[in-house]
């Protein structure tokens, strides 16, 4: 279905369910070492999401075993918490996604577990979450689709990284997934156009290497095929008339 105009209710409630899953991910930044395992994070989102009254939105959506995904190094989304520790200066990425009455947000976020001075991967990660960041400014009351994606594209583009192009943000809100999707890169004054009252997932995916991709054995864990690191960042947004609000924000 293409994401629809949100009733007053359903933005409310929405905003809860965002600010019930920022909690959780700020919970997660604040706790992540070395030695951590994906089962360490997975039960800490089940633990405080219990607490706050909330529900997973991923765990058996099309079958994904987790509540959560943990993707390490070079996997790029989807990755199935397991029990291998982390190391100090893996690139992990988060991903989340949170029901309340009904209505979902999803998040994500990209973090290097301890310390480091590696240059490369801090641009990579930072330049991210910039793009990110610049498609969102770009929102408001009749935005076309391709303006987002040229927006988050730019930034990328001009850091040169992997554009990862099989993967694109979406709309959200009844469902995980609604239409339209929102790709990384494109051509402003193209594509669907957005109005106020509707909520999206605007997620960019860089690699520091080619933007190919494939999927593990798992059939969930998407990987670059280069072996490239690889970072993803996420916000579920509300299109406002002259701008927009971001109900996941930490």
């Amino acid at each position: 279905m293409f994401t629809r105009v949100k009733t007053a209710d359903e933005i409310a409630a929405m905003r809860i369910s965002g600010q019930m899953l920022a909690t959780i991910l700020k919970q997660i930044d604040k706790d992540l070492s070395p030695d951590m395992t994906g089962i360490d994070i997975s039960q800490l989102a089940k633990r405080e999401l219990r607490a706050l009254g909330g529900q997973h939105a991923f765990l058996g959506y099309q079958g994904f075993p987790d509540v959560i995904c943990v993707s390490v190094n070079d996997e790029v989304v989807h990755g199935i918490p397991d029990k291998q520790p982390l190391n100090e200066g893996d690139i992990v990425s988060f991903d989340y996604g949170v029901q309340y009455n009904g209505m979902i947000t999803d998040s994500a976020f990209t973090k290097v577990v301890g310390n480091t001075l590696e240059s490369d991967i801090m641009r990579l990660i930072k330049s991210t979450e910039q793009s990110m960041y610049a498609g969102i400014d770009v929102l408001k009351d009749g935005v076309r689709v391709g303006d987002i994606a040229t927006a988050i594209e730019r930034v990328l583009a001009k850091e040169k990284l992997g554009i990862v192009r099989e993967l694109v943000g979406h709309g959200v809100g009844h469902h995980i997934h609604e239409d339209p999707n929102i790709p990384n890169y494109g051509e402003s004054g193209t594509g669907p156009v957005l109005l106020n009252g509707m909520t999206i997932a605007i997620e960019p995916m860089a690699t520091l290497g080619d933007h190919d991709i494939m999927i593990d054995s798992d059939g969930w864990t998407i990987r670059t095929q280069d072996g490239s690191l690889s970072a993803h960042f996420e916000h579920t947004v509300l299109i406002t008339a002259n701008g927009s609000e971001i109900l996941t924000a930490w």
